[in-house]
């Protein structure tokens, strides 16, 4: 017996030593890659060298929950310092960086803030936000350097646009002779006056027109085909409100149009709101993997008052991929309590596909905003994120990236990451 086992422990070693060789050769698989989803996925961008290890490891993520944040054109104007190239690059990157640090894992940047553009356009002037004044000679393409540090930090990047915003609450304070409206204004065709109005001192475009949709969805259009990003989205600039009188000309032309069975008027500016939505839709889904996204306001009868059919897009293709209400209310407003309008939200959405996710304010922490309700508590953002996981939401996005530094909204997300 002891001859056959002195005979046999060679073959032994040998299969062992098979098996320890073949153990370590197996690749080991990433499994923080941020595209889960696609297994031919590019790999994961390294971190740059100056990252610290504790803040990797405090913000890997669950890349089926959306965790975003809005990055508006306040935090990106250049105005009272350096606009150069380098001194951008800078600050994109420390927000970049600070976004990941908070736990975030896709940034939405206001790509096009006021019928202007944060990037070399063929349709739009350059934004004063940039250059100091609108439609000045960009030196450089804020967006590609926003595209590629986002990239960097492993975040996925939405581009954030207004589609019908010209000019708002005196911003910008000038309008380039270059910009679509001026241009329109200018020229010596008066119809084209009418592919824009003007309510309560705001100028907007008006949707009534094919033309109008059309040069918005070619912006969308010149964005996706220029640039590697993950999504677009519109926010909640749609019609001013039910009233006025700025397109009473469009309507009654419509009216005319048809044999007597005819729309209200705030049909009829649906209508033309969801003409513009599926245009862009169309557009955006020209680039393969790249999601079309709206963020309406969070209470529904607003919303269809200004046009944003809500209900529809929640619930028939060829709209939206998500939709992210911004609920910027506490969760013992006096009107709309949280709970009460994200379990009507989460109700509205009927299609399989849709993702839902809800806008949550950091800039009303620690402010008696809402009759004084945020002041009742000192974690609203993270019961508002548990409750929105609770009722099988997608996700959340923070407005705003400016509010992220104020001591007790950093001490919230804190309680956000525990």
């Amino acid at each position: 017996m002891k001859k056959i086992i002195l005979k046999i422990l060679p073959l032994i070693a040998a299969v062992v030593l098979l098996c320890v060789s073949v153990m370590l050769s197996v690749p080991e698989v990433d499994v923080s890659s941020s595209k889960q989803e696609s297994p031919a996925a590019e790999e994961k961008p390294s971190l740059p060298p100056e990252e610290k290890e504790e803040e990797i490891s405090a913000v890997k993520t669950d890349e089926q929950e959306m965790r975003a944040v809005w990055i508006p054109f306040m935090s990106l104007d250049t105005g009272g310092t350096d606009r150069s190239e380098k001194a951008f690059s800078e600050r994109i990157g420390s927000i970049m960086k600070k976004c990941r640090e908070i736990g975030a894992n896709t940034v939405v940047f206001h790509a096009r803030p006021f019928s202007d553009a944060l990037y070399p356009s063929d349709i739009f002037p350059s934004s004063h936000i940039i250059t100091g004044k609108q439609g000045e000679q960009l030196s450089y393409d804020p967006l590609a350097i926003a595209v590629e540090s986002a990239g960097k930090y492993g975040l996925k990047f939405h581009a954030w646009i207004n589609p019908l915003r010209v000019r708002f609450s005196q911003s910008p304070p000038e309008l380039s002779q270059d910009n679509p409206y001026m241009k329109w204004k200018n020229n010596s065709d008066p119809a084209d006056d009418r592919y824009t109005f003007t309510s309560d001192g705001n100028i907007y475009y008006n949707p009534a027109y094919p033309e109008v949709r059309k040069m918005i969805i070619d912006g969308a259009r010149e964005i996706v085909g220029r640039y590697d990003i993950d999504g677009l989205q519109i926010d909640d600039y749609f019609y001013p409100g039910e009233g006025g009188d700025y397109d009473d000309k469009e309507y009654e032309e419509y009216k005319n149009g048809t044999d007597g069975h005819y729309l209200t008027k705030a049909q009829w500016r649906r209508q033309n709101i969801n003409m513009l939505v599926s245009g862009l839709y169309d557009a955006v889904h020209s680039r393969s993997g790249c999601v079309f996204g709206i963020s309406p306001q969070g209470n529904t009868e607003n919303d269809l008052k200004m046009g944003a059919d809500v209900f529809l897009w929640c619930s028939q293709s060829g709209y939206a991929d998500y939709i992210c209400p911004q609920l910027y209310v506490s969760e013992d407003h006096p009107v709309l309590p949280f709970g009460k309008a994200a379990k009507q939200w989460k109700d509205m959405v009927k299609l399989k596909d849709l993702r839902l996710y809800f806008g949550l304010a950091l800039y009303k922490i620690g402010t008696d905003e809402d009759s004084g309700t945020w002041l009742k508590k000192s974690d609203n953002i993270r019961s508002q994120t548990e409750y929105i996981r609770s009722i099988g939401a997608d996700g959340y996005m923070l407005f705003s990236f400016g509010d992220i530094s104020k001591p007790e909204v950093g001490k919230e997300l804190l309680k956000i990451r525990s």
